[in-house]
C-alpha cells in the first residue's frame, strides 16, 4: 500500500467533501444572463451538426473537457480510470488532478497513469503553479507530463485556497517569470488554470506575454474551494476565515469576456459552474474552445463507467440541440452566433 502523504490525505478529504457537502460558490457563473437566440427556421438538419474540433493536435468529437479533479489515492485512481475510459469511448478531453502527490511519492503514480485506458484522448497533466516557488522547475513539470504521456501541462493557480489552508503554500511573488520559463522550455503546450475564481484582464495580458498556450478560466459560480477548505478546517477560526470568501471571484462569463478582450488570440477553456451542454454552447459563443465540468463527472464516476458515458452523451446531445435551435451548423459558426444579454 503506498505511503499516505499529507498531500494525498488532503486529496482524499477533497473527494469526500465534494461528494457529501454543499460547496457551491455564493456567486453564479453569469451564464444565466446570456441567451442563444432561437431560430424557428434553422435551415440545417440536426444530424448534420458537427461538434468536432482539434485541440493541441488531438481530434475531439465534442468541445467537452473532464476538468481536473483528483489523483493520489486508491479511490482517486479508480475514479481516474473510469473517467479515462469514458473519455476514450466518447472522444472528449480529460484533465488530471494535481500530480504533486506522485512527484513527492512515485508509488502514487499509478493513480494518475490513465493513458493505457485513453490512448486517443487529449490528456492534460497538472501541477500547482506555486510549487515553482517551492523548489519545482522544468524537471518536475516534465515528470508530470511523462507520467501520463500528456499532450499539455496545466499549471493551476489557487492563491485564495492556499491562503485559507493552514498548510497552504502562499509565496506567489515572482511566479509569473517562472511560468514563462516553463512555457519556453517545456516541449508541450502550457495551460494556466484557476480553480474557481476566474481571471481579470490584467492577469490575461500577463499570461499571454509569458507564452501561455491556453487559459482555463475556472470562474466563480461552481465549486468554491474556500468552502471545501471550510469543511476541512481543524478549528472554528480557520472555518470562519474560509467561509468569509463565499462570494469571491470573477464569474465565469465575465472571465471569458476579460480574456477575449485582453488577449484576443488566446485559446480559452471555460469552466466554473457550467451545468449542461447549453452552458457549454454559450461559452463557445462567448469565445471559448472547450467547456469543462468536474462535479457531474465525479458523481457519475462514483457510480459506474456506464453512468459516466451516459452523462457525457447527454451533454453532447444538449450541445447539438442547442446549436440546431440557434442555427449553428458547426463550432466555428457557433462562435459567431450573437447572444442576447439580460
Amino acid at each position: 500500500m503506498p505511503k499516505v502523504t499529507q498531500t494525498s490525505s488532503r486529496k482524499a478529504d477533497h473527494i469526500r467533501i465534494n461528494l457529501e457537502e454543499d460547496v457551491r460558490s455564493g456567486l453564479t457563473s453569469g451564464l444565466e444572463n446570456y441567451h442563444l437566440i432561437h431560430q424557428a427556421l434553422p435551415e440545417i438538419n440536426l444530424e448534420d451538426i458537427d461538434l468536432s474540433l482539434d485541440v493541441f493536435k488531438r481530434q475531439l468529437s465534442a468541445p467537452i473537457l473532464i476538468s481536473s479533479m483528483t489523483g493520489g489515492t486508491e479511490e482517486a485512481g479508480e475514479i481516474n480510470q473510469i473517467l479515462a475510459e469514458a473519455a476514450q469511448e466518447t472522444g472528449i478531453a480529460m484533465g488530471l488532478g494535481s500530480q504533486r502527490a506522485a512527484i513527492e511519492n512515485p508509488e502514487l503514480s499509478p493513480t494518475f497513469e490513465v493513458r493505457q485506458y485513453a490512448p486517443d484522448v487529449l490528456l492534460l497533466a497538472n501541477l500547482g503553479a506555486v510549487q515553482l516557488n517551492y523548489g519545482y522547475g522544468i524537471e518536475q513539470c516534465q515528470r508530470a507530463v511523462d507520467m501520463i504521456e500528456a499532450d499539455a501541462l496545466i499549471l493551476h493557480l489557487n492563491a485564495l485556497q492556499e491562503a485559507v489552508q493552514p498548510e497552504g503554500d502562499t509565496r506567489f511573488a515572482g511566479l509569473l517569470s517562472k511560468i514563462e520559463t516553463v512555457c519556453r522550455a517545456l516541449p508541450v503546450p502550457v495551460i494556466v488554470k484557476e480553480v474557481g475564481w476566474g481571471f481579470s484582464e490584467d492577469a490575461a495580458r500577463q499570461l499571454e506575454a509569458a507564452g501561455v498556450s491556453a487559459i482555463d478560466v475556472a470562474g466563480a459560480g461552481g465549486t468554491s474551494w474556500t468552502q471545501v477548505e471550510m469543511h476541512r478546517a481543524e478549528n472554528q477560526y480557520q472555518a470562519r476565515l474560509a467561509a468569509a470568501f463565499l462570494d469571491w471571484g470573477v464569474p465565469t462569463a465575465q472571465a471569458i469576456t476579460n480574456i477575449r478582450t485582453a488577449a484576443p488570440g488566446m485559446k480559452i477553456f471555460a469552466s466554473g459552474g457550467l451545468r449542461d451542454g447549453i452552458d457549454i454552447a454559450k461559452c463557445i459563443a462567448l469565445g471559448s474552445s472547450l467547456g469543462g465540468m468536474a462535479s457531474p463527472f465525479l458523481k457519475a464516476a462514483k457510480k459506474s463507467a456506464g453512468e459516466t458515458i451516459d452523462t457525457i452523451r447527454l451533454i453532447q446531445n444538449q450541445i447539438q440541440v442547442a446549436m440546431f435551435a440557434c442555427g449553428a451548423k458547426d463550432l466555428n459558426h457557433l462562435r459567431n452566433i450573437p447572444l442576447n444579454e439580460s
